[in-house]
């Protein structure tokens, strides 16, 4: 829920005052989870890193995280190098630690996902670059994405083989593609099958074409993916 000036003007406040005290300096590592909790119009935002409130302006770079814009319900951020987006209100994302750029190789080989509102899964991450926000679903054959987000995701989704689709409305043309990379966090796996279906949708689903290649687990709100091949 977007704050009143009231109460962002107070969170402000409560930031600068934890900002300055002992452990919180400027200059520590990214936080290991992060959310975006409140926004001052376009120009700064409430970002809860490791539960503690930080107000940051566009443009600024607090404990490794920069703020690059905000719109809406959401922010656009940068940490170590990467871009990520976060949902106003969501659940805290945890920030990948490995020094791997992909995740075929190296340390980066596992994704920890928290429970949101209504028991479902949701982070930011990218694909072939650009940033972007999923859902885990379990019941979907491939990644699926809204033609909109297609579009401004910048893919040549109609090049793709054309499939017919079932939806509330009937039976509609969509478009399977294979998707360059596909990243959360610090994994990244490559050649992603994906569908492009002429609709809005609030998220990308993150169908079995992305999570066969993990290994799953969920304990209570917590679910862990850990790359197999």
């Amino acid at each position: 829920m977007r704050r009143g000036p009231f109460a962002a003007a107070l969170l402000l406040v409560v930031s600068a005052v934890l900002a300055t005290a002992p452990g919180l300096a400027q200059d520590e590592g990214p936080p290991a989870t992060l959310a975006f909790n409140g926004s001052l119009g376009t120009q700064a935002a409430l970002l809860l890193m490791d539960g503690q409130p930080q107000s940051v302006r566009v443009g600024q770079r607090v404990h490794g995280v920069k703020l690059l814009a905000v719109e809406g319900d959401r922010a656009t951020v940068e940490v170590g190098g990467q871009q990520r987006v976060l949902q106003m209100g969501a659940s805290p994302g945890r920030i990948g630690s490995g020094g791997s750029s992909g995740g075929d190789s190296g340390a980066s080989r596992q994704i920890v996902l928290s429970a949101g509102p209504g028991g479902h899964f949701t982070t930011s991450g990218s694909i072939n670059g650009r940033a972007t926000q999923f859902l885990v679903d379990t019941g979907a054959t491939a990644v699926s994405i809204g033609q909109p987000e297609a579009e401004r995701l910048g893919l040549r989704f109609r090049e793709g083989r054309r499939v017919m689709t079932q939806t509330a409305n009937g039976a509609t043309q969509a478009y399977v593609i294979t998707l360059t990379s596909l990243r959360i966090g610090e994994v990244e796996v490559y050649n992603v099958e994906a569908i492009v279906v002429p609709s809005q949708m609030s998220h990308i689903l993150l169908g079995n074409s992305f999570l066969t290649r993990f290994q799953m687990r969920r304990d209570n709100d917590i679910l862990t993916l850990n790359l197999r091949f």
